[in-house]
């Protein structure tokens, strides 16, 4: 994405921002750079064409409109890439959203394939050639969540080594079956993810593949002292979490845009150290990557043009995008106590459970 605009949308009232490769959200709890990331999950259910659903298992509509739909009539969104655009008003109707406008754009051309219903027509739409390229792209922009790594987490669940192989879940409940069909067709990647891991966990071996008869496989891992075969609760959180990471960041064909947030949960300081060379990775190999963090120890890898700050201004989000000379000043008018006292970066400590 070169450029998004959004209006009306949560806590943002109207919102213009250029996107880079690396695009890292910094700011106070409740600032609104949860609601940024949301956008895009909000985005990938509407065009997956389950819009509805997705609104009316989340609280509803009125809480998706800025300041409620009694301030705010519509939301409007658009997404430029390579000199296409896609761009969407939906209005409130009955009890749903009413797609008002929808519109596909190449250069300053533009196509409009609003139906008025409740659900996108892009998904479906064949009227132009350029529309595969952006129903291709717009498929291929995944929010991450690898928060949940309890014993029921989805890191503990059975996955198909055929079904479910063909790309990395947003939740990574398929990690295992992944991890297999890496390793089985791109044994030199499988390796670079193992030594990877093994960076942050010296005790590491190998992961361990048990297919059973119905082709499902099991996260399983063995270490380097013993013949024990472990499973990922029997590893702290956030080695689960960076094993998650690292396979997202070095697939062999990683999607279009990676978005998480706070991805540095629970890591050591050499385990963060880590991420940010795998983001800087994924990100020279033509994926865009946008993450909200609350740690400095990851901003501290990354050039100042990466770093986003995202404040509240009268109940509204307002996102910045800082010159090298902007943020340094900034940071260097505070120590890392201070701003996190001032909730600028709150949340910063490293967790306690660590890799």
């Amino acid at each position: 994405m070169d450029k998004i605009e959004i209006k009306g949308y949560k806590s943002f009232k109207e919102l213009k921002l250029d996107l880079l490769p690396i695009n890292i959200l910094i700011g106070a709890n409740g600032s609104g750079k949860s609601n940024f990331l949301s956008f895009f999950e909000f985005l990938n259910r509407l065009y997956e064409q389950k819009l509805t659903e997705y609104v009316a298992l989340n609280g509803g509509m009125d809480k998706y409109f800025f300041q409620g739909s009694k301030t705010t009539d519509a939301i409007e969104a658009t997404i430029c890439f390579k000199n296409n655009s896609y761009s969407f008003e939906l209005k409130e109707g009955d009890n749903r959203f009413v797609f008002s406008k929808e519109k596909l754009g190449y250069h300053s051309s533009y196509s409009d394939i609003a139906s008025f219903g409740n659900e996108a027509c892009i998904k479906s739409y064949s009227g132009l050639s350029r529309g595969g390229y952006i129903q291709k792209y717009l498929s291929e922009i995944k929010k991450y969540h690898f928060h949940d790594t309890g014993k029921s987490s989805p890191f503990t669940k059975e996955s198909h080594i055929v079904n479910d192989a063909y790309y990395l879940y947003e939740k990574g409940e398929n990690l295992a079956a992944f991890l297999y069909a890496v390793r089985e067709n791109s044994p030199i990647t499988y390796k670079r993810i193992v030594r990877v891991v093994q960076s942050i966990a010296p005790y590491f071996s190998d992961f361990y593949f048990n297919v059973s008869a119905a082709d499902t496989v099991r996260l399983q891992w063995t270490d380097k002292f013993s013949s024990t075969v472990y499973g990922p609760t029997d590893l702290s959180d956030g080695t689960v979490r960076f094993i998650a990471l690292t396979t997202l960041f070095l697939q062999p064909v990683p999607p279009k845009v990676i978005i998480i947030d706070e991805p540095e949960l629970g890591l050591h300081p050499l385990a963060i150290q880590k991420l940010a060379g795998l983001i800087k990775s994924v990100a020279s190999r033509g994926t865009q990557v946008i993450i909200a963090t609350q740690s400095a120890d990851l901003i501290t890898n990354f050039n100042a043009e990466d770093v986003i700050t995202v404040n509240q201004t009268e109940g509204a989000s307002v996102m910045k995008r800082h010159s090298s000379e902007e943020l340094n000043a900034w940071l260097n008018d505070y120590t890392l106590g201070d701003l996190w006292k001032q909730n600028i970066l709150k949340g910063a400590k490293i967790n306690s459970q660590t890799c």
